[in-house]
C-alpha cells in the first residue's frame, strides 16, 4: 500500500540508509531528476540528486543529526542533461517498528512552472515596464516619460493589434496619479444609448430598468486615468457630450441636474484616421484638436520585427504554463516563417497564432505543422519569391498584399514582392548588426535565427564585415 501511494504523488520521494545509499525512488522523482529508478538505488544520494544543497546544507543531513524534520527548503538540482531545476525540500526520519533510526526519507518538489510565472510577472512586455529592441519603437518610449508626468490628454494611434492599451497603461504606471485606478472603455462596443450612461452613470429612474443610482466610468477614474478605446467610433452626437466634459472638465448623469467634476487623466485610442475623418465631415474638428494634444503613434509589428522573439517567447511562455506542456521553444523555420510574415493582426494575431501552436505542439519544440495553415502558405510563397525555395514549374505567380506605396502596376506582383521584401531583410540584418556592434552571434541571436541562416542571408544581400565580427 505504501508503494501505491508513493507511485501516485507528484512530488519526488527517495529514502536512503545510514550508509547514505538510496534504498527506494518513486515515479515522480524519476521524472522530476530524470534518472530512472534501477540507476538511482544503491547509489550515495549525492551522486544521483546533484543539489546545491548537497555539500554544505544538506536538509537530510540536518535531519539525521537533530532528528527533527526539514519542511520547504528552496534550492536547484541540476539533471543528467545539465538542466538547472528549481525545487522545494522536506526531509524526515526513517525508523523501524522499534523506535530505531534506520535512515532517511527526502521529498521534493518541482519549481520550475512556479518560477515561470514569477518571471513573467516580472519579465511581462504586455503588463510589466514597457520595452523595445526595435528603432521604430525608441522614440515613443523615449518621451513616455515626459507625457506621462504631464495632465494633457493623450492620442494613441495604430493598428487593430499594436498594443494601445498596453502603452496607456505604461503611460499610467509612470504618472502621478499611478496609485489611482485605470478605467478602460471601448467605445466602439456600445452604442450610444449605453455608452453615455456607461461613461457618465445615471440617476435611479432616469430610464425604464434604471432601479437605483450608478456611478459612471469617469467617476470610477477620479484620480486615475480613464482609457477610452476605438474613440473613433462614436456618434457625432455622442462626441459633443463627450467635447464638454473635455473643455469644462464637467459631465451630468443621466437623470441628473447636477454637475460633477471629473479628476481622470484621458487617454484616447483610435485604428482610425481621425484627421481624415475631420476632413470628411465624419469627426468633429474641435474634438479632434482637444484630443490630439499628445499624439503617439504605433507602428504595426511589421515594421519592429526585431520584438518578434521576444513577444513569442513570453507568448509561449505564458500558455505552456497555462496548458501544463514542456515545450522548450521554437524551430529555426518557425523564426523565419514569422519574419517573413505581415502579421496584419499585429502582436494580438501572434499571440493567437502562438497558443494554436502550444495546444498542438506534441513535441519540445513548435514546428512549422503547428502554425496556420494560411501563415505557412504565405511563407512558401514568400520563400520562392526570395527564391529561397526552388520554384515548381509551371506553378502559379501569387499577390500578397502590400502597402500602397510600393504598388506599380507595371512590375509584376512576384518581382515587386521579392524587391520590397528582400530590401526590409536587408534593413534589419543591417541594423541589428549596427545594434550589437557586428557580433554576428549577438545579431543571430536576436533575430532568432542561427548563425549559418545569417552567414547565407549576409552573402545573399551583400552584406559584408571586417573580419573582427564575431
Amino acid at each position: 500500500m505504501t508503494d501505491i501511494i508513493l507511485e501516485s504523488i507528484s512530488d519526488g520521494v527517495f529514502t536512503i540508509d545510514l550508509e547514505w545509499h538510496i534504498t527506494s525512488f518513486n515515479r515522480a522523482a524519476e521524472n522530476i531528476i530524470g534518472i530512472k529508478r534501477n540507476e538511482a538505488i544503491g547509489k550515495l544520494c549525492y551522486e544521483v540528486f546533484k543539489s546545491n544543497m548537497c555539500e554544505s546544507r544538506c536538509p537530510l543531513r540536518k535531519t539525521m543529526q537533530s532528528g527533527k524534520p526539514v519542511i520547504n527548503v528552496e534550492g536547484f538540482c541540476i539533471n543528467p542533461a545539465g538542466e538547472r531545476i528549481p525545487i522545494s525540500v522536506s526531509t524526515a526520519l526513517l525508523k523501524d517498528q522499534a523506535g530505531h533510526v534506520i535512515g532517511g526519507a527526502e521529498t521534493f518538489r518541482d519549481l520550475r512552472e512556479l518560477e515561470e510565472l514569477k518571471q513573467q510577472l516580472v519579465s511581462d512586455p504586455l503588463k510589466g515596464e514597457l520595452t523595445s529592441r526595435s528603432p521604430a519603437m525608441h522614440p515613443i518610449l523615449e518621451m513616455l516619460p515626459t507625457v506621462a508626468d504631464s495632465s494633457a490628454v493623450i492620442l494613441i494611434e495604430g493598428e487593430t493589434g499594436t498594443g494601445k492599451e498596453v502603452t496607456a497603461r505604461a503611460i499610467h504606471r509612470m504618472s502621478p496619479q499611478a496609485q489611482g485606478p485605470f478605467v478602460a472603455v471601448n467605445c466602439g462596443a456600445l452604442p450610444d444609448t449605453l455608452l453615455e450612461s456607461e461613461l457618465f452613470g445615471y440617476k435611479k429612474g432616469a430610464f425604464t430598468g434604471a432601479d437605483r443610482d450608478k456611478i459612471g466610468r469617469f467617476k470610477m477614474a477620479d484620480g486615475g486615468a480613464l482609457f477610452l478605446d476605438e474613440i473613433g467610433e462614436i456618434s457625432q452626437a455622442m462626441q459633443v457630450k463627450l467635447l464638454r466634459v473635455l473643455q469644462e472638465g464637467v459631465y451630468e448623469r443621466l437623470g441628473s441636474t447636477t454637475s460633477e467634476r471629473s479628476r481622470a487623466r484621458i487617454i484616447c485610442a483610435t485604428n482610425r484616421n481621425l484627421k481624415q475623418m475631420v476632413e470628411e465631415g465624419r469627426f468633429r474638428r474641435d474634438l479632434f484638436y482637444r484630443i490630439n494634444v499628445i499624439t503617439l503613434s504605433l507602428p504595426p509589428l511589421r515594421e519592429r520585427k526585431e520584438d518578434i522573439p521576444g513577444l513569442a517567447d513570453y507568448f509561449l511562455r505564458k500558455y505552456r504554463i497555462k496548458m501544463g506542456k514542456k515545450i522548450q521553444g521554437f524551430t529555426e523555420d518557425v523564426y523565419e516563417a514569422f519574419y517573413a510574415y505581415p502579421w496584419p493582426g499585429n502582436i494580438r494575431e501572434l499571440e493567437n497564432v502562438v497558443e494554436r501552436a502550444v495546444v498542438l505542439c506534441s513535441g519540445e519544440r513548435i514546428t512549422l505543422s503547428c502554425l496556420p495553415e494560411e501563415l505557412v502558405h504565405w511563407n512558401v510563397q514568400a520563400a520562392r519569391a526570395l527564391t529561397l525555395l526552388p520554384k515548381p514549374a509551371g506553378a502559379p505567380g501569387f499577390s500578397p498584399i502590400l502597402p500602397h506605396h510600393h504598388e506599380a502596376p507595371e512590375v509584376p506582383h512576384e518581382e515587386r514582392f521579392h524587391q520590397t521584401a528582400a530590401q526590409a531583410e536587408t534593413d534589419l540584418i543591417r541594423k541589428t548588426l549596427a545594434q550589437n556592434g557586428n557580433n554576428r552571434t549577438l545579431t543571430a541571436r536576436q533575430l532568432g535565427i542561427h548563425r549559418a541562416t545569417l552567414y547565407r542571408k549576409m552573402k545573399q544581400y551583400g552584406i559584408e564585415l571586417d573580419e573582427s565580427g564575431v
